[in-house]
């Protein structure tokens, strides 16, 4: 990445920054693409399809693959990528269509529960083909097996944890 104009000429803002090379520049330009162009190849099939969003959707699918279809609403934020304040706006509303019910955790209750109802497993169990369909277009069949190690390597030391967001 080249040094931007110095907006303020009498100061040389750009002397503490360590400058892209091409090859970093080229690897930062990559993800970028990956994670501004990816979700919407994969959220629009939904949408289409089942009338969802992929925030939607991974929200759904945590839940049903999580023991007895019941997970904590901090735990599932985690996984699907998203906020606790956004996780409960839509699960209020897959509440409100009969997808979702939230308890209070019976072995702690500071915490709350989302569980997954029949109606939601049929919803969630409806759109997951057309979730994978795109997942293999948009990402595992232009890999390799070598690439697909080598994503989730890289996918793993780059994730975010929640204590990352403390």
């Amino acid at each position: 990445m080249a040094a931007p104009a110095n907006p303020n000429p009498g100061e040389d803002a750009s002397h503490d920054a360590l400058w892209l090379t091409a090859h970093e520049k080229e690897a930062w330009t990559g993800l970028v693409s990956l994670v501004l162009l990816l979700p919407g190849r994969l959220e629009s099939p939904l949408q289409h399809g089942a009338g969802l969003t992929l925030f939607e959707y991974l929200t759904l699918s945590h839940i049903s693959e999580a023991p007895e279809r019941r997970i904590r609403m901090s735990d599932l934020a985690y996984l699907a990528s998203g906020s606790l304040s956004r996780l409960s706006n839509v699960v209020k509303r897959f509440e409100q269509r009969g997808w979702v019910e939230r308890s209070p955790d019976p072995d702690d209750g500071r915490y709350t529960v989302a569980a997954l109802t029949d109606a939601g497993y049929d919803m969630v169990a409806a759109a997951a083909p057309t979730h994978v369909r795109s997942v293999r277009q948009y990402v595992l069949d232009p890999l390799t097996a070598a690439d697909q190690q080598a994503l989730a390597r890289i996918a793993a030391k780059l994730r975010v944890r929640p204590d990352d967001l403390a």
